[in-house]
């Protein structure tokens, strides 16, 4: 298929790029490299520097291009954040959606596979969580994605869009050549990560008093290329006119001290901790069920323990100290 990616010189979009590219299809990504990293792209994809929000970017790209499907994946993601600087994260992640969203449906683009997030549920009212559970997001930034699936339910019924929406836990690991490097950095692994390579002191733990067995959170990991395989599986199968939501996890929970604590295994350093206040916005508990998409499409997680997505990601980090800014760090593509 010809195939649009948004956001895909990011970490997750990188990583689906390339499985895209080794499966056949025809990859153009459209990334603003606001958060994103050039080095990051694949060389058979064709790249477009250009922001969602632009529709004159968005009429360049798509007139007369013919793309099958879409794979939406730009967006802001520190949920942290989204609560400090809520108008921000619903003019982004929602609004230049829509703005995409419209130019998609213009020039007849059929497919559309979006990148959305456990944080649609909110405190679990039952666990683990399967595509069913109520939602109720605790985070802007779940609510902002929550108001896009909204908005992709009305389009497929009225304009026959097909939408399959990929309801992530907690992305994380690395592939050999394509890594996760933000900045700021906010994601638990590759922050302890830092500890362990002297880049900072410690590790903050944000609240010891939630209602888990530790007093930490507990989220479930799933690795970065699981996650790429689950959406090509979705554009590979998806029509248009279907709608589908699928839950995206290992189905088994880790507490940040046990994810600290594979990272001391995996590492060999001592990884000091400081207590922290609880962030807002923090669910307590959040595990999947992800039998729906192992029934539908026969996915199946390649990565399923803890430890093996620490050690992808401390192998990553060890090759590329300083990330994509690291000298000679452009992946050698094969």
């Amino acid at each position: 298929m010809k195939v649009l990616v948004t956001g895909g010189a990011g970490y997750i979009g990188s990583h689906t790029v390339r499985m895209l590219i080794e499966a056949g299809h025809d990859v153009t990504v459209l990334d603003s490299l606001e958060k994103g990293h050039r080095e990051a792209v694949h060389p058979k994809a064709t790249f477009v520097q250009g922001d969602i929000g632009d529709r004159a970017v968005l009429d360049r790209v798509l007139q007369g291009a013919g793309f099958d499907a879409t794979l939406h994946f730009a967006a802001y993601i520190e949920a942290g954040e989204s609560m400090q600087k809520p108008e921000r994260f619903l003019a982004n992640n929602t609004a230049r959606a829509y703005v995409l969203l419209e130019a998609l449906v213009a020039h007849g683009v059929q497919r559309f596979i979006f990148s959305s997030t456990a944080a649609i549920f909110g405190d679990p009212e039952y666990t683990p969580m399967d595509e069913a559970h109520p939602k109720k997001p605790t985070s802007t930034y779940g609510y902002a994605k929550y108001q896009v699936e909204q908005g992709l339910d009305w389009i497929h019924r009225l304009r026959g869009l097909g939408v399959c929406c990929l309801r992530y836990f907690n992305a994380s690991g690395c592939s050999q050549e394509l890594g996760e490097d933000h900045n700021p950095e906010t994601h638990l692994i590759p922050l302890i990560l830092q500890v362990a390579a002297g880049e900072r002191k410690h590790i903050s733990v944000f609240g010891s008093d939630y209602p888990t067995p530790d007093g930490t959170c507990v989220r479930d990991y799933i690795h970065v290329l699981d996650l790429a395989r689950a959406h090509v599986l979705a554009l590979e199968t998806l029509q248009p006119n279907e709608f589908r939501a699928y839950n995206l996890g290992n189905g088994q929970g880790y507490s940040v001290r046990e994810v600290i604590e594979a990272a001391r295994k995996v590492t060999g350093h001592a990884i000091p901790v400081q207590e922290a206040d609880r962030r807002p916005g923090d669910p307590a508990f959040l595990v999947a069920s992800s039998a729906k998409i192992r029934a539908e499409l026969g996915w199946d997680p390649a990565y399923p323990t803890l430890e093996a997505i620490v050690q992808s990601a401390w192998d990553w980090k060890r090759r590329f100290p300083k990330g994509y800014a690291t000298p000679g760090s452009s992946p050698r593509w094969e």
